[in-house]
Protein backbone atom coordinates (compact mmCIF):
# COMPACT_ATOMS: atom_id res chain seq x y z
CA UNK A 1 0.00 0.00 0.00
CA UNK A 2 3.00 2.43 1.17
CA UNK A 3 4.37 2.09 -2.32
CA UNK A 4 0.83 2.66 -4.03
CA UNK A 5 0.44 5.83 -2.57
CA UNK A 6 0.28 8.97 -4.41
CA UNK A 7 2.65 12.38 -3.32
CA UNK A 8 0.60 14.14 -0.88
CA UNK A 9 -1.60 15.19 -0.39
CA UNK A 10 -3.51 12.25 -0.19
CA UNK A 11 -6.96 12.47 -1.77
CA UNK A 12 -9.85 9.44 -1.03
CA UNK A 13 -9.49 8.23 -4.55
CA UNK A 14 -5.76 7.95 -3.90
CA UNK A 15 -5.86 6.42 -0.68
CA UNK A 16 -8.74 3.66 -1.75
CA UNK A 17 -6.93 2.62 -4.71
CA UNK A 18 -3.36 2.36 -2.88
CA UNK A 19 -5.14 0.38 0.22
CA UNK A 20 -7.04 -1.94 -2.95
CA UNK A 21 -3.26 -2.57 -4.16
CA UNK A 22 -2.62 -3.41 -0.95
CA UNK A 23 -5.05 -5.83 -0.21
CA UNK A 24 -4.06 -7.61 -3.36
CA UNK A 25 -0.57 -7.79 -2.16
CA UNK A 26 -1.68 -9.32 0.98
CA UNK A 27 -4.44 -12.09 -1.04
CA UNK A 28 -0.99 -12.89 -3.27
CA UNK A 29 1.89 -13.20 -0.44
CA UNK A 30 -0.52 -14.93 1.79
CA UNK A 31 -2.22 -17.08 -1.13
CA UNK A 32 -5.19 -16.14 0.86
CA UNK A 33 -8.73 -15.10 -0.54
CA UNK A 34 -12.14 -13.73 1.01
CA UNK A 35 -13.67 -16.83 2.99
CA UNK A 36 -10.26 -18.22 3.73
CA UNK A 37 -10.56 -17.12 7.49
CA UNK A 38 -7.67 -14.34 6.92
CA UNK A 39 -7.63 -10.95 7.58
CA UNK A 40 -8.78 -10.53 3.75
CA UNK A 41 -12.12 -11.58 5.31
CA UNK A 42 -12.01 -7.73 6.99
CA UNK A 43 -9.24 -6.37 4.39
CA UNK A 44 -11.75 -7.11 0.84
CA UNK A 45 -15.07 -5.46 1.84
CA UNK A 46 -13.11 -2.84 3.43
CA UNK A 47 -10.97 -1.75 0.17
CA UNK A 48 -14.98 -2.32 -1.63
CA UNK A 49 -16.19 0.15 0.71
CA UNK A 50 -13.73 2.84 0.10
CA UNK A 51 -14.30 2.20 -3.79
CA UNK A 52 -17.92 2.86 -3.29
CA UNK A 53 -17.73 5.42 -1.15
CA UNK A 54 -15.28 7.33 -4.16
CA UNK A 55 -17.74 6.61 -6.55
CA UNK A 56 -20.26 7.69 -5.07
CA UNK A 57 -18.64 10.75 -3.20
CA UNK A 58 -19.23 11.00 0.21
CA UNK A 59 -17.10 12.75 2.41
CA UNK A 60 -13.69 11.42 3.75
CA UNK A 61 -14.77 10.79 7.49
CA UNK A 62 -18.10 8.87 6.13
CA UNK A 63 -16.07 6.90 3.37
CA UNK A 64 -13.15 5.38 6.38
CA UNK A 65 -16.51 4.70 8.72
CA UNK A 66 -18.07 2.58 5.85
CA UNK A 67 -14.96 0.81 5.53
CA UNK A 68 -14.11 0.84 8.74
CA UNK A 69 -17.91 -0.89 9.40
CA UNK A 70 -17.34 -3.56 6.59
CA UNK A 71 -14.28 -4.73 8.03
CA UNK A 72 -16.21 -5.63 11.61
CA UNK A 73 -18.50 -7.15 9.86
CA UNK A 74 -16.19 -9.32 7.63
CA UNK A 75 -14.15 -9.99 10.84
CA UNK A 76 -17.42 -11.54 12.45
CA UNK A 77 -18.38 -13.32 9.12
CA UNK A 78 -15.15 -15.56 9.87
CA UNK A 79 -16.43 -16.82 13.29
CA UNK A 80 -18.47 -19.98 11.54
CA UNK A 81 -15.69 -20.53 9.39
CA UNK A 82 -12.51 -23.08 9.32
CA UNK A 83 -9.51 -21.72 8.55
CA UNK A 84 -8.10 -22.65 5.13
CA UNK A 85 -5.02 -19.96 5.36
CA UNK A 86 -2.64 -18.70 8.05
CA UNK A 87 -1.42 -19.93 11.79
CA UNK A 88 -5.22 -20.75 12.75
CA UNK A 89 -5.45 -23.03 9.91
CA UNK A 90 -3.30 -25.57 11.78
CA UNK A 91 -6.08 -26.02 14.27
CA UNK A 92 -8.80 -27.45 11.79
CA UNK A 93 -12.30 -27.54 12.93
CA UNK A 94 -11.23 -26.08 15.89
CA UNK A 95 -10.73 -22.94 14.42
CA UNK A 96 -15.01 -22.90 13.65
CA UNK A 97 -16.58 -20.37 16.39
CA UNK A 98 -13.84 -18.19 16.83
CA UNK A 99 -13.34 -14.99 15.19
CA UNK A 100 -9.98 -14.95 13.23
CA UNK A 101 -7.56 -12.81 14.77
CA UNK A 102 -5.72 -11.11 11.61
CA UNK A 103 -9.25 -10.18 10.64
CA UNK A 104 -10.32 -8.47 13.86
CA UNK A 105 -6.75 -6.95 14.33
CA UNK A 106 -7.38 -5.57 10.73
CA UNK A 107 -10.78 -4.01 11.66
CA UNK A 108 -9.17 -2.60 14.73
CA UNK A 109 -6.67 -0.84 12.62
CA UNK A 110 -9.91 0.74 10.39
CA UNK A 111 -11.81 1.53 13.50
CA UNK A 112 -8.44 3.77 14.32
CA UNK A 113 -8.18 5.55 10.97
CA UNK A 114 -11.83 6.20 11.44
CA UNK A 115 -11.81 7.71 14.92
CA UNK A 116 -9.04 10.17 13.97
CA UNK A 117 -9.58 10.81 10.67
CA UNK A 118 -11.21 14.80 9.70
Amino acid sequence: MGRALPESPVTLAGFAAAFEEGVVAVERLGKAALGDKTMVDALAPASRALSLAVRDGVGVRQAVEQAAHAAREGAKSTIPMQAKRGRASYLGPRSIGHEDPGAASAALLLEALASVVE
